[in-house]
């Protein structure tokens, strides 16, 4: 318990001291750091897009597959069905 504490404080003071790091800054620098969280926050909606992208790619192909499957034993079971009413007759 105490070390997620220590771990909490730090975090907060880190952050605190990047706040004032930031007010104290010249806008040049303001803005470049803008710049950095902007270009952060696109990549990590394009990475987002991506990984539901092929999430969707990966579900289509598994209920392609699945369907596939699904043919193959029905045509199997006919198969067996006929082979059974031809052999009782």
């Amino acid at each position: 318990m105490s070390t997620r504490r220590n771990g909490l404080l730090a975090l907060l003071g880190l952050g605190a001291f990047a706040f004032w790091k930031y007010k104290n800054s010249t806008p040049e620098e303001q803005q470049a750091v803008k710049d950095k969280f902007n270009t952060a926050k696109d990549n990590l909606g394009k990475l987002g897009n991506d990984l539901k992208s092929k999430a969707s790619d990966m579900a289509s192909q598994v209920q392609s597959k699945a369907g596939e499957y699904a043919n193959k034993a029905e045509n199997k079971a006919d198969e067996v069905r006929s082979d059974v009413n031809s052999s009782s007759l």
